[in-house]
């Protein structure tokens, strides 16, 4: 049986998960029986789990996700002509490990903002910083920002330092020329250094005129696109699909 000073001292050197599985081997009487060196086995396991899904959660929330419950496992297939491989492939993060991007396509309702959580919550579990964050929101927290001398310096080094960045609503709103030199200066620090996810209703082909048509549009698209995972969801609608089969 071990005292209170010592589970207090545990508590102390922050391993709080060694008390907790030490409290589950004491309440288990078949436990009590297994050898000291397994016993220490199974709480060194039990607190390494512990510690780990308590750091992906932190990663999780610090991702400010439109929808932390997003899971791959419930990305739906069936009727919808979309190509589960690629999808699932990109479940796996691998373009990460390339500093590639992933550019998901398609109308409104195919679940574009869904699957662009699913991949930074794949990236979180893999202990890899992410951050969501509408396009529209974040150039409202720039304009918010505008009136301190170092804003912008500050919100690019909040959003370039993130292993992934999952960019939503990609130029669903018109852009003007202080935007375009903002996305440029972000798209161009996390470009070959970190993986941006972009969720768009418009083909990479219309971004070069949606940002301006110029020196800065043709740099940004090509740093974007080039060696990109593209993922076209189409243009089924899920929620009607899903209330059809209600």
């Amino acid at each position: 049986m071990i005292d209170e000073e010592t589970r207090r001292k545990l508590r102390e050197l922050s391993m709080g998960e060694m008390v907790e599985a030490l409290d589950l081997q004491e309440a288990d009487r078949t436990s009590m029986a297994v050898p000291f060196d397994e016993r220490i086995r199974m709480m060194v396991d039990y607190a390494w789990e512990a510690k780990r899904a308590s750091s992906v959660r932190r990663l999780v929330q610090r991702a400010r996700l439109r929808f932390p419950d997003a899971e791959m496992g419930e990305m739906i297939y069936d009727g919808r002509g979309i190509d589960g491989v690629l999808i699932r492939e990109a479940g796996t993060c691998q373009f990460m490990e390339s500093a590639s991007n992933v550019v998901i396509e398609g109308c409104t309702g195919t679940g574009k903002s869904y699957l662009a959580c699913c991949l930074a919550k794949q990236a979180c579990r893999m202990r890899r910083s992410a951050r969501y964050v509408r396009l529209p929101d974040l150039l409202m927290e720039r304009d918010e920002l505008a009136a301190t001398e170092r804003s912008n310096a500050k919100i690019l080094r909040k959003y370039a330092r993130c292993e992934i960045l999952v960019l939503d609503e990609w130029l669903t709103e018109d852009v003007n020329d202080v935007d375009i030199s903002f996305l440029f200066e972000l798209i161009e620090r996390r470009y070959a250094a970190r993986s941006t996810v972009l969720c768009t209703q418009y083909t990479p082909a219309e971004w070069h005129g949606r940002l301006g048509g110029g020196v800065q549009a043709d740099a940004m698209v090509d740093r974007l696109v080039h060696g990109a995972v593209r993922i076209d969801l189409g243009d089924v609608n899920v929620r009607r699909l899903l209330a059809e089969k209600k």
